[in-house]
């Protein structure tokens, strides 16, 4: 999907980016082939091969930064089939305090098919979890732009977040599903183990407490609600990219699998 994007180019949006795909220009390649192009002009046609051939070389050397700064992120789902395997599904509990004066309580990380759990008073730093992300090349949460990321930058004004970030309760609004996570999931057909069943974050505030006064039960609950969290949004973020790409991608990617 990446490949056949055009609308980072100064003057074209969606209608089109859809026009050149119409036109057989599915992918760079494709684009830079061609000495001319219907409705682009020759110096335009220029700044555009000169921009895409960066574009490339970027490509080629796995930048996901470097599209997360060029594309807008309502278009950050295109970077997900490419950077899938390097991908962290992100999510946070607190104390249910808003910020400013809230606290994290767990930070979940998913990714590489290895759970990380950072535990406040225990493995939750700073340094600990710059650690943990900086290796990956795209973030994925639900409501994190809302939520996740600014929380996580007010408890760590230092934390680097510079990568690309696909936030799945925006993409999923663009295809008319509604509701939190949990409701999504079940909308999918992404289901939880039965302790798990019902649970909210609220819920998350009251296992933080009840752990706090002595409960490790309530902790290791605490801890599977996170990880589920973080777990589930990975089929999610699956299902969620495939559709967006029959819906918004070029001719010759509808159909494909994730």
């Amino acid at each position: 999907m990446l490949p056949s994007t055009f609308i980072f180019l100064q003057g074209i949006g969606d209608s089109t980016e859809r026009l050149l795909w119409e036109s057989g220009i599915t992918n760079w390649d494709t684009f830079l082939q061609h000495a001319t192009l219907p409705r682009i002009s020759t110096s335009r046609k220029a700044l555009y091969d000169t921009s895409l051939e960066e574009a490339r070389t970027q490509w080629h050397q796995h930048n996901s930064r470097y599209f997360g700064k060029l594309l807008k992120a309502r278009d950050h789902w295109r970077l997900y089939p490419h950077y899938r395997n390097n991908t962290a599904f992100l999510d946070i509990e607190t104390n249910g305090v808003p910020s400013p004066h809230g606290e994290l309580t767990v930070v979940g990380i998913y990714g590489r098919g290895q759970m990380t759990t950072l535990v406040q008073g225990e493995t939750l730093s700073e340094c600990r979890l710059q650690e943990e992300l900086a290796s990956y090349d795209l973030l994925v949460t639900f409501f994190g732009s809302g939520f996740d990321l600014p929380f996580l930058k007010h408890s760590y004004p230092d934390l680097l977040l510079d990568h690309p970030h696909l936030d799945l309760c925006f993409a999923a609004r663009r295809l008319g599903f509604k509701g939190g996570l949990k409701s999504i999931e079940q909308e999918m057909g992404c289901y939880r183990a039965a302790a798990l069943e019902g649970l909210t974050g609220w819920d998350a505030v009251r296992l933080w407490e009840e752990w706090q006064d002595g409960s490790r039960a309530s902790r290791d609950l605490l801890v599977e609600y996170n990880e589920a969290d973080c777990k589930n949004m990975e089929p999610l973020a699956d299902l969620i990219c495939d559709r967006m790409i029959r819906a918004y991608g070029p001719p010759e990617t509808v159909g494909i699998k994730i």
